[in-house]
């Protein structure tokens, strides 16, 4: 048996252990940049990067992302945090603040196909992919080897129409409560609304198909019959509305008449893997705003 011994490699964010972001949205106004840049400043951090977004300019939503440097971060950012509400206020900002340095902890759910959870690992295991990966819990004993020679946790947890809310209630148990995003590497099972309540925007999923067109089961079938030209895949936080919830990322590839449904698969299984992968490294560095059903994602 291969083994895979991930490699201790400085993570990216680690390079800055001073280091923070803050997410904000809000109503749009004047005077939101200068009074989020003029608190840090009062408050001795140095802005490092600072990006912005208007939605709708007359009257929308305003979207912030800034990441600074705090000496000493540990012990100010309590404070910092306390300190921030009095503008946030001022100007009704929903907002948080993330240490960089502070690795996101996943859990990975998958069934029978492996290749987006593959492709995760791999990311993982070469220090791309900034995060730990706790465990991985699955439907199906496949992966079972493969993941446990990582070094994860690995959770077989049959799920029937029968026992659904029992398998969920155990998959809950198992993940904790420490667990910052659930990732559905090709896990071909719907998620009850009570579980996507626990993780609120924190349940990514990948859809192997480019949204909203084929939604639902057998979409390669779906677009085989429809002579598509391009298929394509989407990742996107799951909400109640089945393949409905914001999309974080897409990406496309041209087919031909020529492609039947299994040269179809074929090809967006490297669609899928890439698009999951982007969409999970865009969450775990603090990166994408929700709005409603949409996404802004800051690059």
């Amino acid at each position: 048996m291969e083994i895979h011994i991930k490699k201790d490699l400085p993570p990216a964010a680690g390079q800055y252990p001073n280091r923070a972001r803050m997410l904000i949205s809000c109503p749009d106004g004047p005077g939101i940049v200068a009074a989020v840049s003029q608190f840090l400043y009062q408050h001795g951090a140095n802005i490092v990067q600072s990006d912005q977004y208007t939605m709708d300019p007359a009257g929308g939503m305003f979207f912030m992302r800034v990441e600074f440097d705090l000496e000493d971060l540990n012990t100010k950012l309590p404070q910092l945090e306390e300190s921030f509400r009095e503008v946030a206020d001022q100007f009704r900002m929903e907002w948080n603040i993330y240490h960089a340095a502070r690795k996101k902890r996943l859990a990975i759910f998958v069934s029978k196909e492996d290749h987006c959870l593959v492709e995760l690992l791999w990311q993982w295991q070469a220090g791309d992919l900034d995060a730990d990966i706790a465990l991985v819990v699955s439907n199906h004993l496949d992966m079972k080897e493969y993941v446990e020679s990582f070094g994860i946790p690995y959770h077989h947890i049959p799920v029937t129409a029968d026992t659904k809310p029992q398998a969920e209630q155990r998959q809950l148990d198992v993940i904790g409560d420490d667990i910052d995003v659930i990732i559905l590497a090709r896990y071909m099972q719907i998620i009850s609304p009570t579980f996507i309540d626990h993780y609120r925007n924190r349940i990514i999923n990948i859809h192997h198909s480019f949204l909203p067109a084929f939604v639902g089961g057998k979409p390669y079938a779906q677009a085989y019959n429809r002579g598509v030209k391009i298929i394509g895949a989407t990742a996107h936080y799951v909400t109640e509305e089945l393949d409905g919830g914001p999309i974080i990322e897409q990406d496309v590839q041209r087919v031909s008449h020529r492609d039947d449904v299994n040269e179809l698969k074929r090809i967006g299984r490297t669609i899928e893997r890439v698009v999951l992968a982007r969409a999970v490294k865009w969450h775990v560095e603090d990166r994408i705003l929700v709005h409603n059903n949409k996404t802004v994602v800051f690059s």
